[in-house]
């Protein structure tokens, strides 16, 4: 029989484990003698860190790292703090929420994970084959340091079976079939989404430079990384090259490397225009989810407009990056450091979790 916890619990482990966590910076692996639990877990996450890299290789250290670092960033009381207080998380009625996880970018289930467990209900996770190096090492983390959490977590490779409720994240095709099976349970199924930036031609260097991070980091796997950008007619392109050249090893990295040679091939076999620097193409083109190594580019004329049409295709958007005066506009260079309240497809995991 679980033990229970109070939200304060909950938090309090969370927040050790981002000062776990946050030994492994993108720089380097500093180990902290202060952080509990070391003697256990820190050889077993650096080992799991190298067999992520090996199974899968846009699993790079640099991009582990990014993402470990990033969520001891967000792992403090403060934010947790902050981000439960709006919510009744006082839990009576507990449920077991089958969270099934994509698998595109490291830890990009982390929120949903994060987010059953601190609302006082059971998780059990159905990983992507992609991403399944991390999170059982978390539980067991979580588990030594707040026992509570123990009978509350599970993970299974199979269907998933004995729910009481469900978050799904998939593709546009697997969210079909998501609907389908379940349906007739609460849920919330996400499905394909990409942002965007506005450039007005206005941006500094280092405006255009951070939105290099938006673009590359995670090779652009992630929903939120940039995939398009809205440019001025006459745009120079030449500024935005320039301001992104230092991204330009990216090119040296052979997955990569390959999706930019076949892209390319199949843009030239249809006639495409396009503009490139030797590591970024980028293409006219309406729709908003480019391949990788690729940026789609599409001109406007007004502000105004651009403002409505973004406001019509919102369902496509994951978030927008910009300077624009727009509700919940993205900074340049942030868009893989979101919040704990900045959710995924706008819809609300805490407060789905605290009606259920």
């Amino acid at each position: 029989m679980p033990l229970s916890m109070t939200l304060e619990n909950r938090i309090e482990a969370f927040v050790k484990l981002g000062d776990f966590l946050g030994q492994f910076q993108p720089t380097e692996i500093i180990k902290n003698e202060k952080v509990g639990l070391n003697d256990l877990f820190f050889e077993p996450f650096k080992l799991q860190i190298k067999r992520a890299q090996e199974f899968n290789g846009w699993f790079t250290e640099e991009n582990i790292l990014t993402a470990f670092y990033s969520w001891s960033n967000i792992l403090n009381a403060n934010n947790l703090h902050k981000w439960t207080s709006i919510y009744n998380l006082n839990v009576n009625n507990v449920r077991i929420i089958g969270v099934i996880m994509a698998g595109n970018i490291p830890l990009v289930g982390f929120h949903d994970f994060l987010s059953v467990l601190i609302s006082g209900h059971h998780i059990a996770v159905k990983q992507s084959s992609s991403d399944n190096y991390f999170l059982p090492l978390i539980a067991k983390y979580l588990e030594k340091v707040e026992p509570g959490f123990k009978g509350k977590i599970s993970f299974t490779e199979d269907k998933l079976t004995n729910f009481d409720a469900v978050i799904a994240t998939g593709s546009n095709n697997t969210a079909k079939y998501f609907t389908y099976y379940f349906g007739k349970y609460p849920n919330i199924i996400r499905q394909n989404r990409n942002s965007v930036a506005i450039i007005t031609g206005n941006e500094s260097e280092k405006d255009l430079q951070d939105l290099g991070e938006d673009i590359f980091r995670y090779f652009g796997l992630g929903c939120r990384s940039v995939a398009k950008v809205f440019v001025p007619e006459n745009y120079d392109f030449d500024l935005l090259f320039k301001a992104i050249y230092p991204y330009k090893e990216i090119i040296n990295y052979k997955k990569y490397q390959n999706n930019y040679d076949y892209n390319k091939a199949v843009y030239l076999m249809s006639q495409f225009k396009l503009i490139e620097n030797g590591f970024l193409m980028l293409k006219e083109d309406h729709s908003y989810s480019s391949p990788i190594a690729s940026l789609f580019y599409e001109y406007y004329q007004n502000i105004d407009e651009l403002k409505l049409k973004l406001e019509k295709e919102n369902d496509l958007i994951q978030c927008i990056v910009g300077n624009q005066d727009i509700e919940n506009i993205v900074p340049f260079g942030e868009t893989q450091k979101p919040q704990l309240w900045d959710y995924a497809d706008g819809v609300d995991t805490l407060d789905f979790l605290q009606r259920i």
